[in-house]
């Protein structure tokens, strides 16, 4: 068995590999890297009843894998470039090998993944991170699910400039309901759940227009989207219409969040 832990800024996952499958998985809030690393770890072997003998060794990656030095309790420990662990769990999730990849976390990180290798394309410091700062001065909540409550009860039209707004008639391929200015409107009757839809709205409409680009790019008409934020209803309604007007394809394989330890986990048969 190996063990896969991603340590991200904010939350750490850890998955179990054997015989090439995924098996297991859990996920702890992150308070520092070596904290995680170990919390996710022990978490991981008590609730599955894991012997640590079974373990072969122990791959990590993500933002806080370079704050651990050395072996995990004695097992052999291989760190794992982010980049490369999310291609290889994209693909390995998706069940496709030609791929591109969104992956949504604090920001957001775009990556070409086939046969021939993993290339990370770019990204955007925009992601779930720029929700939760901007709901600390904007927002009566910075608890996320909170957000998405608010969110879920809002109305666009008191926060963004639609182009009804502006025109008379639709614009090639934009209808009057498309948005002409995130934020651009910002009525004095805008509620809090008009702003924290405009929050998601917007965090969701530039990683899909950037998704949408990187993929043009590469003639491929689908995006995997992965990370955290691949579990957000709002999100996929905003990628679905994003979907509707540039014919890319929003795919998201059953657990994408796990995507990076997944990755992590598969690049031990190649050490």
């Amino acid at each position: 068995m190996i063990i896969g832990i991603d340590i991200g800024s904010t939350i750490t996952k850890a998955v179990s590999i054997e015989n090439g499958k995924f098996t297991k998985k859990i996920k702890t809030k992150a308070v520092d890297a070596v904290t995680s690393a170990t919390g996710a770890f022990g978490k991981m072997i008590v609730e599955n009843k894991i012997q640590m003998n079974d373990i072969q060794g122990i791959m990590i990656t993500g933002v806080g894998s370079s704050k651990i030095v050395g072996d995990i309790f004695g097992i052999h420990t291989v760190k794992i470039e982010e980049i490369k662990a999310i291609g290889i769990g994209g693909m390995f999730l998706s069940g496709k090998d030609n791929i591109i990849i969104a992956n949504i976390g604090t920001g957001t990180a775009i990556i070409e993944a086939n046969k021939n290798g993993i290339a990370h394309l770019g990204g955007s410091g925009v992601g779930g991170g720029t929700i939760l700062g901007l709901a600390k001065k904007l927002l009566p909540t910075t608890d996320f699910n909170g957000i998405m409550n608010l969110a879920a009860t809002g109305n666009l039209n008191q926060v963004d400039l639609l182009m009804e707004d502006i025109v008379e008639r639709d614009i090639s391929f934009l209808d009057r309901e498309s948005t002409a200015s995130n934020f651009g409107k910002m009525l004095d009757t805008a509620g809090t759940g008009d702003i924290a839809l405009g929050l998601v709205n917007m965090v969701y409409q530039v990683i899909g227009m950037l998704s949408v680009f990187a993929a043009k790019s590469k003639n491929i008409n689908r995006v995997i989207i992965t990370g955290n934020g691949s579990n957000n209803p709002l999100g996929k309604k905003v990628l679905s219409v994003i979907t509707g007007m540039y014919g890319v394809e929003f795919e998201y394989p059953d657990d994408a969040e796990y995507t990076t330890a997944v990755g992590a986990g598969l690049c031990w048969e190649e050490k």
